[in-house]
């Protein structure tokens, strides 16, 4: 199964494959509006906003399996997300990441690229995952690697 045939559901409740990105460059977030990483959320509205225009996405799902750090439901999440860091990149609903009940995104994500000392398991909030313009899972990032240390990776897939 290719990362385009995955069924994910926006943070609005409608369902739909990654499909509509196909061709592009994505970096995919799990992410939590209560975690100390989130101020990273703006320096990845700064990639999206700068590197839209050359087909890349952010793509952000919020989780709420590492200390309960996402709190409420999609709409409080998708206003906390735009209010307190002027989020307008692609968010999906609330799911898990790890585990049992991983959903099969990110399940697809941790077996494409493993972290570090090969394990596939997600550790914390803003793992993030890059993904060329073929759906291949190019590059692993973890939680604390700032959004500005990821983007010559990104020019480097668009170019």
């Amino acid at each position: 199964m290719s990362i385009y045939d995955i069924s994910v559901k926006t943070i609005k409740g409608e369902q739909q494959t990654l499909a509509p990105y196909k061709g592009d460059v994505m970096l995919i977030v799990n992410t939590a509006t209560g975690c100390g990483f989130a101020p990273q959320f703006k320096g990845l509205q700064k990639l999206h906003d700068e590197y839209a225009d050359q087909g890349f996405s952010v793509l952000g799902f919020p989780c709420a399996q590492f200390a309960n750090q996402e709190k409420g439901d999609d709409s409080e999440i998708a206003q906390a997300c735009e209010l307190n860091f002027g989020v307008s990149f692609p968010l999906y609903s609330r799911i898990d990441v790890k585990g049992k009940e991983a959903h099969p995104l990110f399940k697809h994500l941790t077996d494409e690229a493993r972290g570090v000392l090969g394990t596939k398991s997600i550790k914390w909030n803003f793992t993030k995952f890059l993904v060329d313009r073929e759906g291949r899972v190019v590059k692993r990032f973890a939680p604390t690697d700032e959004p500005a240390k990821i983007e010559s990776f990104i020019r480097e897939q668009l170019s």
